[in-house]
């Protein structure tokens, strides 16, 4: 069963690319034109186990926004593509990543069900123009295209970039888990049959 998937979204503000290989080894090429935001897509590949590649040029002379919402948007599609109908997967998966003085919880669940709820406190601020509320904007696009429960919480402040990377690594973690196929699972891990 190859779960592998591309996925490109073209609008009028941005063009991306995204290719996803769930039983990779963690490499990444990423190219969106925003230095911060290809770094937590490196590590989230590497953290993740999963193969990613991601090309996007976006409206950046406006700011990063259009660009970072896209990019979850279509790394979200390219996850579900991938993911297929499901079967065999451990389904459920969460991971608390220490990140220097930074704690952050992530718990997600392939459900089916899209949700984002995310209790991270960060300033207004821009890191090397990716400004910190854009995290959100990432990770609602990702969760609703995935059709992910994901629940983010801060469970020790520190830096912003720290905070930032935390998150991006919880999420790779939980994940590398939700993903992973379990002998064990005959079908899709769900009483009602399907998610």
């Amino acid at each position: 069963m190859s779960r592998q998937a591309e996925v490109r979204r073209r609008t009028g503000e941005t063009d991306v690319s995204v290719r996803v290989n769930l039983d990779g080894a963690g490499g990444a090429e990423v190219q969106t034109g925003v230095g911060f935001l290809d770094h937590m897509l490196v590590l989230l590949a590497r953290h993740a186990l999963i193969d990613l590649v991601v090309d996007a040029r976006g409206d950046l002379e406006t700011g990063s926004h259009h660009t970072v919402e896209d990019v979850g948007i279509t790394l979200g599609q390219a996850l579900d593509r991938a993911l297929g109908d499901r079967s065999g997967i451990e389904r459920y998966a969460d991971a608390t990543v220490p990140m220097d003085e930074v704690l952050v919880q992530c718990a997600l669940d392939i459900s089916g069900r899209p949700l984002l709820v995310m209790d991270v406190a960060l300033p207004p601020g821009d890191i090397a123009g990716f400004e910190t509320d854009l995290v959100q904007e990432f990770m609602r696009g990702l969760a609703a295209n995935a059709r992910l429960t994901l629940h983010l919480r801060l469970l020790a402040p520190g830096g912003p970039h720290h905070v930032i990377e935390g998150c991006f690594k919880a999420l790779a973690r939980a994940l590398r888990g939700a993903v992973a196929l379990n002998a064990r699972v005959q079908g899709v891990p769900s009483s009602k049959g399907s998610l």
